[in-house]
């Protein structure tokens, strides 16, 4: 399937729609451009061409926009990233949730083995048996039958396994390891083996276009083209001899980097995506797409400490992963403007060097996009939604409901 690209904005014009759509409203405060947002989502949908697309609510952080997002067509259920929110999200509505990482909450596992309507509608995550004893130590007086999904390792392994390129996630690397865990799944009482798992975070979550870096761009290129044949080969033998044990209803794979890549591999029956709705900064650097940004937050200017220098309020919000210099957010609008090397994104207060500064007053705004997509949430208690030349509707994060999963 070829590149999509999206229309290159006019920044300056982008710029003023933003002021003028929020112009009641007092910074720092953040909004989403549902007209972004929406054309991401359907290039999702392109992209995964006729499978569903499983939304991460990590990457989103709103269940306004959750609720958008599923009401699409091409969308169908979630993946959490807590039990907690699992629970919080089928209780709120929604019918089918696949918890994507094992958790330890016993509490969780009591209220989920106690309700037959979170039972139907949460899927756990295992990979090791020691899980499955933490579930049946918890269960109580809760009967109700535990939804399993299994996650196999998609690490690229070369020269006998002595090269590792990947996340640290499931201990499970391959078909036999795989299977053997299913059996013990399959075999215990209270438990039924719905799912396989599979996240390629060294080709979904890495961008192989870095401005600047020619070299290190194609040599992520070749170790994405190896890995994906690889993994290829080993989900379709994991998922066959799953299958041999138990009756999938699902086998996940993917990210928004490699929609395209997964989704054609018949062994995958559905994509996970999230972080290309917002298209943070992260997901700039990729040939096999180019998504809109939609989620970006707005800083006012509160002093002006010299020519070319402004100071905005707050701005301190880096990623999570290794620290570097591609975890902070970036200045976005106007263009132009760039942080001081000596003080970068501070906690309470940002100043900003460039010749946009110049033309910028006490009480303009500064427009930022985030490194990631669902953590800025962890930053604002509502979103803004714009469409147009308007705020249409403002609604709460997580985080403005009172949920601060982790």
């Amino acid at each position: 399937m070829p590149a999509h690209t999206a229309p290159v904005p006019d920044h300056a014009a982008l710029r003023a729609r933003y002021d003028r759509a929020t112009v009641h409203r007092d910074a720092p405060f953040a909004a989403v451009d549902t007209e972004a947002f929406d054309a991401n989502a359907a290039d999702l949908v392109r992209r995964a061409a006729g499978k569903p697309v499983r939304v991460a609510s990590k990457s989103v952080r709103c269940r306004a926009l959750l609720e958008r997002v599923l009401a699409a067509p091409g969308f169908a259920g979630i993946m959490s990233f807590t039990l907690a929110e699992s629970l919080w999200l089928a209780r709120s509505g929604f019918a089918d949730v696949l918890l994507a990482y094992p958790s330890a909450d016993r509490a969780g596992f009591a209220e989920l083995t106690g309700d037959p309507k979170l039972a139907a509608a949460v899927t756990v995550m295992v990979d090791d048996p020691a899980q499955l004893d933490l579930v049946d130590a918890a269960r109580g007086r809760g009967r109700e039958e535990v939804r399993v999904c299994l996650e196999l390792d998609t690490s690229l392994r070369m020269l006998g396994g002595r090269l590792r390129v990947g996340a640290r996630r499931s201990p499970l690397s391959d078909a036999a390891a795989l299977a053997a865990v299913a059996r013990e799944v399959v075999r215990r009482p209270g438990f039924r083996l719905v799912g396989l798992m599979a996240y390629e975070g060294h080709v979904a979550g890495v961008g192989d276009d870095i401005p600047g870096w020619p070299l290190r761009s194609r040599g992520i290129r070749l170790m994405q083209a190896v890995a994906r044949r690889q993994l290829a080969e080993r989900r379709a033998e994991a998922v066959a001899a799953v299958r041999r044990l138990a009756d999938l209803e699902f086998v996940n794979g993917g990210g928004t980097g490699s929609v395209q890549h997964t989704a054609a591999e018949d062994a995958v029956t559905e994509i996970a995506a999230g972080s290309g709705l917002y298209q943070p900064r992260l997901f700039d650097n990729y040939t096999a797409f180019t998504g809109r940004p939609a989620a970006v937050f707005a800083l006012p200017v509160v002093r002006r400490p010299g020519v070319g220098v402004v100071t905005v309020l707050g701005g301190g919000y880096p990623a999570s992963g290794p620290a570097g210099p591609d975890r902070p957010p970036v200045p976005y609008l106007p263009r132009g403007l760039r942080y001081d090397k000596q003080e970068g994104a501070g906690e309470v207060q940002t100043p900003l060097l460039g010749p946009p500064a110049d033309d910028l007053l006490v009480g303009d705004r500064v427009w930022f996009r985030h490194a990631k997509a669902g953590e800025l949430c962890e930053r604002f208690g509502a979103l803004h939604l714009i469409e147009g030349e308007r705020v249409t509707e403002t609604v709460p994060t997580y985080r403005g409901e009172g949920r601060t999963f982790l």
